[in-house]
């Protein structure tokens, strides 16, 4: 891979040179220090990711991406955030260009780290067609801010506490309302009615907030109509809790987050839903492969990536066993009324269990009803 950094010694420590230097064969390290110098190289021959620093001598970071997108649509676009900024969103002219944020200062494992993960899409998604149609797309999906920011909340902090949870929530008024709902509902209610954030926090437990408000920050924001909104976030929501209770404990998070997204590619234009009777021979590519790309652009981790790209088809999944692929597959087979791969099933030894998880799914529907 081919990566170009660009940026000044002012904004780059030398460590961090220092450890792009030695990267080795593995990857092809280029360093530019403005924006025409950058351009120059991308222009010159195709550069698989480029990441920008904020504050560059001639060219904004956002200048300089733009021009990227429209020259080498392909080109993976990583954008540096002052870690001052805190924890609001980039400007929202940066995130219409940028495929995905790290922090800077930039530490050198989270640079490898970022890097790892772009080697690990591009070997499961090998495709030039479809780096380019997602490239080429103006507006793309922004990445879900709150739902990562709460994510590395709960992964660095062992003392968050749900006062602390509920005031990130807080802040997204649309996404209180809706966890405030949620709360409320015949999935939770236990007979008290809930009106304040804390304490829906607690009835909904973390992770099921993270869904919700995963669904609500990758929803919200789409060109569709109220109806299609609501039916596409309930049924997401409906396969995410049925795909984490047909997987183990260690596994149902990830399971419940590749369900909630797997349908993810139907909010990006010029892609093909590969569930209508449209000809599959067609040049656009399908929405589960572009979701399951637009993850990896925002860095979701390679298990929900490969879940969502081979949902549709699971037994082209690298794991043998049933796993989150599979549970994702049978989530959304179940709650859209689609046919189950039983061949798959009986391969992975447990279609024995397809009833069962049948009844599990009717009575998440009839929940849904009851609270219609």
């Amino acid at each position: 891979m081919r990566i170009l950094l660009v940026g000044d010694e002012a904004s780059l420590s030398a460590e961090l040179l220092e450890f792009i230097a030695d990267l080795g064969e593995e990857w092809q390290p280029l360093t530019a220090t403005d924006g025409q110098s950058a351009m120059g190289i991308v222009a010159g021959s195709p550069v698989d990711a480029v990441i920008v620093c904020p504050q560059l001598p001639d060219l904004n970071a956002t200048t300089l991406l733009g021009q990227i997108r429209t020259l080498r649509p392909e080109t993976i676009r990583i954008a540096l955030v002052d870690a001052e900024h805190g924890n609001r969103p980039p400007p929202a002219r940066l995130i219409g260009v940028a495929h995905r944020f790290l922090p800077m200062p930039l530490a050198p494992e989270v640079l490898l780290e970022a890097l790892t993960s772009l080697e690990e899409l591009r070997e499961l998604l090998d495709s030039a067609r479809l780096r380019s149609a997602i490239g080429r797309i103006e507006k793309l999906p922004s990445p879900p801010h709150l739902y990562l920011t709460l994510t590395q909340a709960l992964e660095h902090d062992d003392d968050t506490n749900t006062a602390d949870v509920a005031k990130l929530v807080a802040a997204d008024p649309a996404i209180a309302a809706k966890v405030l709902q949620l709360s409320n509902s015949a999935f939770f209610n236990n007979g008290r009615i809930i009106s304040d954030l804390r304490s829906a926090v607690t009835r909904l437990g973390l992770s099921t907030l993270r869904d919700l408000v995963l669904a609500s920050e990758v929803f919200s924001a789409q060109p569709l109509s109220g109806a299609e909104r609501n039916s596409l976030q309930q049924r997401a929501l409906l396969a995410s809790r049925l795909a984490a209770k047909l997987l183990p404990e260690s596994s149902a998070e990830l399971g419940a987050t590749a369900a909630l997204l797997a349908d993810i590619g139907l909010l990006l234009p010029g892609v093909r839903n590969e569930r209508s009777a449209e000809d599959p021979a067609e040049n656009r590519p399908g929405h589960a492969e572009a979701g399951a790309y637009l993850l990896g652009l925002w860095g979701l981790p390679m298990p929900i990536i490969e879940a969502v790209a081979f949902h549709l088809q699971p037994q082209r999944s690298n794991t043998r066993s049933f796993w989150v692929t599979g549970a994702v597959h049978v989530a959304l087979a179940l709650i859209n009324g689609d046919p189950v791969d039983e061949e798959y099933l009986q391969r992975a030894g447990v279609l024995n269990k397809l009833p069962q998880w049948r009844d599990h799914a009717n009575a998440l529907m009839g929940l849904v009803a009851s609270d219609a």
